[in-house]
Protein backbone atom coordinates (compact mmCIF):
# COMPACT_ATOMS: atom_id res chain seq x y z
CA UNK A 1 0.00 0.00 0.00
CA UNK A 2 2.85 2.05 1.18
CA UNK A 3 4.51 1.58 -2.26
CA UNK A 4 1.53 2.41 -4.18
CA UNK A 5 1.41 6.02 -2.63
CA UNK A 6 5.24 6.30 -3.07
CA UNK A 7 4.72 5.59 -7.13
CA UNK A 8 1.35 7.99 -7.56
CA UNK A 9 3.28 10.95 -5.74
CA UNK A 10 6.50 9.96 -7.97
CA UNK A 11 3.54 10.56 -10.98
CA UNK A 12 2.31 13.55 -9.69
CA UNK A 13 5.71 15.31 -8.62
CA UNK A 14 7.68 14.19 -11.76
CA UNK A 15 5.95 16.43 -14.39
CA UNK A 16 5.54 19.73 -12.53
CA UNK A 17 9.58 18.69 -11.72
CA UNK A 18 9.99 18.55 -15.84
CA UNK A 19 7.87 21.30 -16.49
CA UNK A 20 10.07 23.66 -14.15
CA UNK A 21 13.45 22.11 -15.35
CA UNK A 22 11.87 23.52 -19.01
CA UNK A 23 10.63 26.58 -17.54
CA UNK A 24 14.35 27.08 -16.22
CA UNK A 25 16.26 26.32 -19.38
CA UNK A 26 14.13 28.15 -21.19
CA UNK A 27 14.54 31.22 -19.20
CA UNK A 28 18.36 30.76 -19.34
CA UNK A 29 18.23 30.10 -22.91
CA UNK A 30 16.37 33.93 -23.34
CA UNK A 31 18.92 35.47 -20.92
CA UNK A 32 21.69 33.54 -23.42
CA UNK A 33 20.11 34.52 -26.41
CA UNK A 34 22.51 36.39 -28.21
CA UNK A 35 25.16 34.24 -27.28
CA UNK A 36 22.49 30.99 -28.91
CA UNK A 37 21.92 32.96 -31.86
CA UNK A 38 25.69 32.91 -32.93
CA UNK A 39 26.04 29.01 -31.89
CA UNK A 40 22.99 28.52 -34.57
CA UNK A 41 24.67 30.34 -36.87
CA UNK A 42 27.53 28.45 -36.66
CA UNK A 43 25.86 25.16 -37.23
CA UNK A 44 24.00 26.23 -39.76
CA UNK A 45 27.30 27.37 -41.41
CA UNK A 46 28.59 23.89 -40.31
CA UNK A 47 25.43 21.77 -42.00
CA UNK A 48 25.96 23.71 -45.26
CA UNK A 49 29.84 23.37 -45.87
CA UNK A 50 30.29 20.31 -43.95
CA UNK A 51 27.45 17.80 -43.85
CA UNK A 52 25.38 19.33 -47.43
CA UNK A 53 28.69 18.67 -49.33
CA UNK A 54 28.70 15.42 -48.03
CA UNK A 55 25.86 14.01 -50.73
CA UNK A 56 29.30 14.18 -53.50
CA UNK A 57 30.86 11.40 -51.88
CA UNK A 58 28.70 8.90 -53.85
CA UNK A 59 30.59 9.94 -57.16
CA UNK A 60 33.70 7.70 -55.47
CA UNK A 61 31.60 4.53 -56.29
CA UNK A 62 30.52 6.15 -59.96
CA UNK A 63 32.47 6.68 -63.21
CA UNK A 64 31.69 10.91 -62.51
CA UNK A 65 32.04 13.27 -65.60
CA UNK A 66 31.88 17.34 -65.29
CA UNK A 67 29.40 16.73 -68.56
CA UNK A 68 26.58 15.05 -66.41
CA UNK A 69 24.80 14.95 -63.12
CA UNK A 70 25.63 12.79 -60.13
CA UNK A 71 22.58 10.68 -60.48
CA UNK A 72 23.40 10.30 -64.31
CA UNK A 73 27.00 8.56 -63.63
CA UNK A 74 27.28 4.95 -63.91
CA UNK A 75 27.58 2.93 -60.89
CA UNK A 76 30.82 0.98 -60.78
CA UNK A 77 31.06 0.20 -56.70
CA UNK A 78 34.34 -0.42 -55.58
CA UNK A 79 36.55 0.36 -58.87
CA UNK A 80 38.04 3.37 -57.89
CA UNK A 81 39.54 1.96 -54.33
CA UNK A 82 40.58 -1.58 -56.25
CA UNK A 83 42.58 1.04 -59.24
CA UNK A 84 44.30 2.92 -56.27
CA UNK A 85 45.59 -0.13 -54.47
CA UNK A 86 47.07 -1.19 -57.39
CA UNK A 87 48.44 2.30 -58.83
CA UNK A 88 52.03 1.92 -59.02
CA UNK A 89 52.58 5.18 -56.70
CA UNK A 90 50.20 3.53 -54.19
CA UNK A 91 53.42 2.97 -51.75
CA UNK A 92 55.92 5.91 -53.12
CA UNK A 93 52.50 7.77 -51.67
CA UNK A 94 52.32 5.77 -48.18
CA UNK A 95 55.38 5.94 -47.61
CA UNK A 96 55.85 9.41 -47.53
CA UNK A 97 52.71 10.32 -46.19
CA UNK A 98 53.73 7.47 -42.83
CA UNK A 99 57.13 9.02 -42.84
CA UNK A 100 56.39 12.53 -42.50
CA UNK A 101 53.50 12.09 -40.40
CA UNK A 102 55.08 9.64 -38.06
CA UNK A 103 58.54 11.46 -37.83
CA UNK A 104 56.16 14.53 -36.96
CA UNK A 105 54.28 12.51 -34.53
CA UNK A 106 57.30 11.10 -32.60
CA UNK A 107 59.55 14.60 -32.69
CA UNK A 108 57.14 17.01 -33.34
CA UNK A 109 54.40 16.10 -30.25
CA UNK A 110 56.64 16.19 -27.21
CA UNK A 111 58.24 19.10 -28.24
CA UNK A 112 55.49 21.63 -27.45
CA UNK A 113 55.42 20.42 -23.83
CA UNK A 114 58.72 20.39 -23.16
CA UNK A 115 59.28 23.88 -24.47
CA UNK A 116 55.85 25.02 -22.41
CA UNK A 117 57.57 23.48 -19.47
CA UNK A 118 60.59 25.47 -20.03
CA UNK A 119 59.20 28.70 -20.41
CA UNK A 120 56.88 27.77 -17.14
CA UNK A 121 59.96 28.05 -15.31
CA UNK A 122 61.33 31.22 -16.54
CA UNK A 123 61.03 33.90 -13.40
CA UNK A 124 61.48 37.00 -15.84
CA UNK A 125 57.61 37.98 -17.13
CA UNK A 126 58.88 40.21 -19.57
CA UNK A 127 61.66 37.14 -21.07
CA UNK A 128 59.11 35.04 -21.26
CA UNK A 129 56.46 37.21 -22.74
CA UNK A 130 58.84 38.58 -25.12
CA UNK A 131 60.27 34.36 -26.00
CA UNK A 132 56.67 33.36 -26.35
CA UNK A 133 56.03 36.57 -28.97
CA UNK A 134 59.19 35.62 -31.14
CA UNK A 135 58.37 31.60 -31.05
CA UNK A 136 54.53 31.72 -32.15
CA UNK A 137 54.80 34.63 -34.51
CA UNK A 138 55.75 32.03 -37.17
CA UNK A 139 51.95 30.80 -36.95
CA UNK A 140 50.79 33.69 -38.45
CA UNK A 141 52.65 33.87 -41.82
CA UNK A 142 51.29 31.40 -44.42
CA UNK A 143 53.06 28.53 -46.03
CA UNK A 144 53.35 30.51 -48.87
CA UNK A 145 55.10 32.87 -47.33
CA UNK A 146 57.30 30.98 -45.58
CA UNK A 147 57.69 28.87 -48.91
CA UNK A 148 59.44 31.59 -50.36
CA UNK A 149 61.79 32.34 -47.37
CA UNK A 150 62.77 28.69 -46.90
CA UNK A 151 63.46 28.60 -50.98
CA UNK A 152 65.55 31.48 -50.61
CA UNK A 153 67.49 30.35 -47.82
CA UNK A 154 67.81 26.75 -49.00
CA UNK A 155 69.21 27.57 -52.28
CA UNK A 156 72.35 26.73 -53.46
CA UNK A 157 73.46 31.06 -53.18
CA UNK A 158 70.90 31.19 -50.01
CA UNK A 159 72.12 31.52 -46.41
CA UNK A 160 71.67 28.13 -44.87
CA UNK A 161 74.89 27.12 -47.85
CA UNK A 162 77.04 30.23 -46.47
CA UNK A 163 76.35 29.37 -42.48
CA UNK A 164 77.37 25.30 -43.58
CA UNK A 165 80.66 26.44 -45.41
CA UNK A 166 81.87 28.60 -43.13
CA UNK A 167 81.34 26.09 -40.34
CA UNK A 168 83.20 23.39 -42.49
CA UNK A 169 80.25 21.54 -42.45
CA UNK A 170 80.20 21.00 -45.94
CA UNK A 171 82.38 21.45 -48.69
CA UNK A 172 80.77 22.60 -51.80
CA UNK A 173 77.42 24.20 -51.85
CA UNK A 174 73.93 22.03 -52.20
CA UNK A 175 70.71 22.80 -53.39
CA UNK A 176 68.61 21.20 -50.45
CA UNK A 177 65.15 21.43 -52.38
CA UNK A 178 66.49 19.71 -55.41
CA UNK A 179 67.69 16.40 -53.21
CA UNK A 180 64.91 14.05 -52.15
CA UNK A 181 67.30 12.44 -49.27
CA UNK A 182 66.98 16.51 -47.30
CA UNK A 183 63.33 16.57 -48.05
CA UNK A 184 61.83 15.12 -45.17
CA UNK A 185 63.97 16.93 -42.81
CA UNK A 186 62.73 20.59 -43.82
CA UNK A 187 59.70 19.43 -44.13
CA UNK A 188 59.95 18.24 -40.35
CA UNK A 189 62.20 21.03 -38.85
CA UNK A 190 60.53 23.80 -40.90
CA UNK A 191 56.94 22.71 -39.45
CA UNK A 192 58.38 22.34 -35.75
CA UNK A 193 60.00 25.97 -35.97
CA UNK A 194 56.30 27.06 -37.46
CA UNK A 195 54.10 25.50 -34.67
CA UNK A 196 56.22 24.69 -31.79
CA UNK A 197 55.52 28.36 -30.19
CA UNK A 198 51.62 28.29 -31.03
CA UNK A 199 51.00 24.51 -29.61
CA UNK A 200 52.65 25.29 -26.15
CA UNK A 201 49.71 27.88 -25.75
CA UNK A 202 47.47 25.30 -24.73
CA UNK A 203 49.84 23.76 -22.47
CA UNK A 204 51.00 26.68 -20.86
CA UNK A 205 47.12 27.30 -20.47
CA UNK A 206 46.83 23.57 -18.57
CA UNK A 207 49.94 25.03 -16.71
CA UNK A 208 48.36 27.77 -15.32
CA UNK A 209 45.68 26.16 -13.97
CA UNK A 210 47.82 23.56 -11.75
CA UNK A 211 46.70 24.05 -7.86
CA UNK A 212 49.96 26.47 -6.24
CA UNK A 213 48.89 24.09 -3.06
CA UNK A 214 50.59 21.33 -5.19
CA UNK A 215 53.84 23.59 -5.39
CA UNK A 216 53.66 24.55 -2.15
CA UNK A 217 53.38 20.79 -0.66
CA UNK A 218 56.28 19.55 -2.72
CA UNK A 219 58.40 22.41 -1.90
CA UNK A 220 57.74 21.35 1.53
CA UNK A 221 58.93 17.80 0.88
CA UNK A 222 62.50 19.22 -0.33
CA UNK A 223 61.34 18.52 -4.58
CA UNK A 224 63.79 20.61 -6.95
CA UNK A 225 62.15 22.68 -9.92
CA UNK A 226 62.73 19.20 -11.74
CA UNK A 227 61.22 16.99 -9.63
CA UNK A 228 57.74 19.41 -9.63
CA UNK A 229 57.56 19.88 -13.68
CA UNK A 230 57.93 15.66 -13.54
CA UNK A 231 55.52 14.78 -10.09
CA UNK A 232 53.27 17.94 -10.32
CA UNK A 233 53.09 19.23 -13.77
CA UNK A 234 52.92 17.12 -15.95
CA UNK A 235 50.84 14.73 -14.34
CA UNK A 236 48.01 17.97 -13.71
CA UNK A 237 48.38 18.53 -17.43
CA UNK A 238 47.94 14.71 -18.46
CA UNK A 239 44.46 14.81 -19.22
CA UNK A 240 45.26 17.69 -21.90
CA UNK A 241 48.14 16.15 -23.28
CA UNK A 242 46.44 12.59 -23.90
CA UNK A 243 43.31 14.69 -25.65
CA UNK A 244 45.98 16.07 -28.14
CA UNK A 245 47.72 12.95 -28.84
CA UNK A 246 44.50 10.74 -29.76
CA UNK A 247 43.63 14.32 -32.68
CA UNK A 248 47.51 13.46 -33.49
CA UNK A 249 47.24 10.17 -34.26
CA UNK A 250 43.79 10.78 -36.23
CA UNK A 251 45.46 13.29 -38.43
CA UNK A 252 48.73 11.14 -39.05
CA UNK A 253 47.49 11.06 -42.99
CA UNK A 254 47.51 14.40 -43.35
CA UNK A 255 50.67 15.83 -44.51
CA UNK A 256 50.09 19.34 -44.45
CA UNK A 257 49.40 19.90 -47.61
CA UNK A 258 50.30 23.43 -47.84
CA UNK A 259 53.79 22.96 -47.22
CA UNK A 260 54.31 20.37 -48.80
CA UNK A 261 53.12 21.87 -52.26
CA UNK A 262 54.75 25.30 -51.99
CA UNK A 263 58.35 23.63 -51.18
CA UNK A 264 57.67 20.49 -53.65
CA UNK A 265 59.27 20.39 -56.91
CA UNK A 266 59.97 17.82 -59.90
CA UNK A 267 63.40 17.21 -58.37
CA UNK A 268 62.24 15.97 -55.18
CA UNK A 269 59.15 14.45 -56.42
CA UNK A 270 59.96 10.91 -55.44
CA UNK A 271 59.75 11.98 -51.35
CA UNK A 272 57.11 14.96 -51.49
CA UNK A 273 54.52 12.91 -53.65
CA UNK A 274 52.25 11.97 -50.40
CA UNK A 275 48.48 11.46 -50.43
CA UNK A 276 47.14 14.97 -50.06
CA UNK A 277 49.12 16.26 -53.37
CA UNK A 278 48.19 12.88 -55.08
CA UNK A 279 44.61 13.59 -54.65
CA UNK A 280 45.48 17.09 -55.99
CA UNK A 281 46.88 15.66 -59.00
CA UNK A 282 44.46 13.56 -59.81
CA UNK A 283 41.19 15.84 -59.10
CA UNK A 284 42.10 19.05 -60.28
CA UNK A 285 44.82 18.51 -62.74
CA UNK A 286 44.02 15.36 -63.86
CA UNK A 287 40.14 16.27 -63.34
CA UNK A 288 39.81 12.32 -62.61
CA UNK A 289 36.74 13.53 -59.59
CA UNK A 290 35.79 9.97 -58.72
CA UNK A 291 39.29 8.70 -58.08
CA UNK A 292 40.24 11.59 -56.36
CA UNK A 293 36.83 11.51 -54.50
CA UNK A 294 37.56 7.73 -53.59
CA UNK A 295 41.30 8.06 -52.40
CA UNK A 296 40.20 10.90 -49.60
CA UNK A 297 37.43 8.69 -48.74
CA UNK A 298 39.52 5.77 -48.25
CA UNK A 299 41.80 8.21 -46.29
CA UNK A 300 39.60 9.93 -44.03
CA UNK A 301 38.29 5.93 -42.92
CA UNK A 302 41.15 5.19 -42.03
CA UNK A 303 41.67 8.64 -39.84
CA UNK A 304 38.08 7.53 -38.36
CA UNK A 305 39.64 3.92 -37.27
CA UNK A 306 42.57 5.63 -35.78
CA UNK A 307 41.32 8.30 -33.71
CA UNK A 308 38.55 5.21 -32.38
CA UNK A 309 41.49 3.26 -31.55
CA UNK A 310 43.46 5.84 -29.62
CA UNK A 311 40.39 6.74 -27.95
CA UNK A 312 40.12 3.58 -26.83
CA UNK A 313 43.32 3.11 -26.02
CA UNK A 314 43.65 5.94 -23.91
CA UNK A 315 40.56 5.57 -22.37
CA UNK A 316 41.33 1.98 -21.08
CA UNK A 317 45.37 3.04 -19.88
CA UNK A 318 44.16 6.58 -18.32
CA UNK A 319 40.90 7.36 -17.92
CA UNK A 320 41.04 10.23 -20.43
CA UNK A 321 39.00 10.02 -23.93
CA UNK A 322 36.81 12.15 -26.49
CA UNK A 323 34.33 9.87 -26.72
Amino acid sequence: MEAKIVRAEEQVIAPSTKKGRLKRDLKRMNSQKYLQIMALLGMVWMFIFNYVPMYGLIIAFKEFSIISTIREAPWVGLMQFKEFLQDENFWTVLKNTLGISLIKLIIGFPLPIIFALMLNELTSLKFKKMVQTITYLPHFLSWVVLGGILTTWLSDIGIINDILLNLGIINERISFLAEPQYFWGIVIISDIWKEIGWSAIIYLAAIAGVSTELYESSTIDGANRFQKMWHVTLPSIRPTITILFILAVSGVLNSNFDQILVLRNALNESASNVIDIYVYQMGVQNARYSYATAVGLLKAIIAFILLYTANRITKKLDGTSLF
